[in-house]
């Protein structure tokens, strides 16, 4: 039975070089069970805090455990974290299934745990070909292959749908919700915004290295409540009032109501004689508040080519 997620807790999270400070005193939390997307500009630092929290870079202050203990504390490392931050940390002239025996033989894996993740992963038809021949959505299945071989309880990815075609994006997605409900703890990272916002439950933004805001998709694009529209936006609005409800003026004519509750506004729609031309839940605009939390942070790495390097210019 696959084990339950652990919290991520990163608090107060530094870290320079030289006079460059790529995570600035960087705090926040990740919840088992649930699906978050970490984002933020080009060099905004989350390679380097995903780093970080694997313990490839030492901060300069501040910590970043998982289930309460550093990585290179934890007992079991491989079964209690799978990363892929990146999709070409493999021997190109080795096939993608002796890519995974290596990885599983390393950590005391049986050979049947690697043929069950090229099947969850969609390679099995690639598995014997070298993986320096394979596109860069294959090797992204096979990154996100090696990073499950420990069946770990937290996942670390970073811009995992790249490369992916539209099919691998939409394959991804719900693979990414089969483990999150499992009980798995996910961070992702990615500038796929539209992507994001059909997948995560949760949004970590950051930039310059520092946190701009952190909540549900709900609590941060505004997805809370309903959207209605009718050929009587004012009679509507006052019986939605009367029955205790709040509405104000939503886009494009519509009525904005403080409830999930599609039936209620339904009902006193047709207790008004009205029709109703559109209900719908109101949904977050990731897109829009990102670029407005982001809005001229994107920092010039040309005055630190050591972070560039680092960050492989996508963090």
């Amino acid at each position: 039975m696959t084990a339950s997620g652990a919290w991520i807790e990163v608090r107060n999270l530094t870290k320079r070089f030289g006079t460059f400070t790529a995570v600035d005193d960087l705090t926040f939390s990740v919840e088992p069970g649930r699906i978050t997307g970490f984002l933020g500009p080009n060099g905004a630092g989350k390679t380097t805090t995903l780093r970080m929290a694997l313990d490839l870079i030492r901060p300069t202050s501040g910590s970043a455990t998982i289930g309460g203990v550093r990585y290179r504390d934890l007992p079991d490392p491989l079964h209690t974290v799978g990363a892929a931050l990146e999709a070409t940390n493999f021997h190109p002239g080795r096939s993608g299934r002796d890519h995974l025996r290596v990885l599983a033989s390393a950590a005391g894996i049986e050979d049947r745990r690697v043929d069950e993740l090229l099947e969850l992963t969609g390679i099995p038809a690639f598995a014997r070909r070298r993986a320096g021949a394979y596109s860069m959505g294959m090797r992204q299945r096979l990154a996100l292959a090696g990073a499950l071989l420990g069946d770990p309880k937290v996942l670390l990815l970073d811009e995992p749908a790249n490369g992916l075609d539209p099919e691998g994006i939409r394959w991804l997605r719900g693979f990414l919700r089969h483990l999150c409900d499992e009980g798995k703890t996910i961070l992702v990272s990615s500038h796929l915004l539209q992507e994001v916002q059909q997948t995560v439950d949760d949004v970590l933004i950051i930039a310059n290295g520092k946190l701009v805001q952190q909540g549900t998709m709900a609590e941060l694009g505004g997805g809370d409540g309903c959207l209605v529209r009718t050929s009587d936006p004012a009679t509507l609005a006052r019986a939605l009032e009367a029955s205790g409800l709040t509405v104000s003026p939503g886009e494009d004519g519509a009525l904005a109501v403080n409830t999930h509750d599609l039936r209620r506004v339904g009902e006193v729609a047709l207790q008004s004689g009205l029709p109703v031309w559109e209900l719908r839940e109101k949904e977050a605009d990731l897109e829009q508040l990102f670029f407005r939390l982001t809005e001229g942070t994107n920092r010039n790495l040309g005055t630190a080519p050591q972070v560039g390097a680092i960050e492989g210019g996508a963090a």
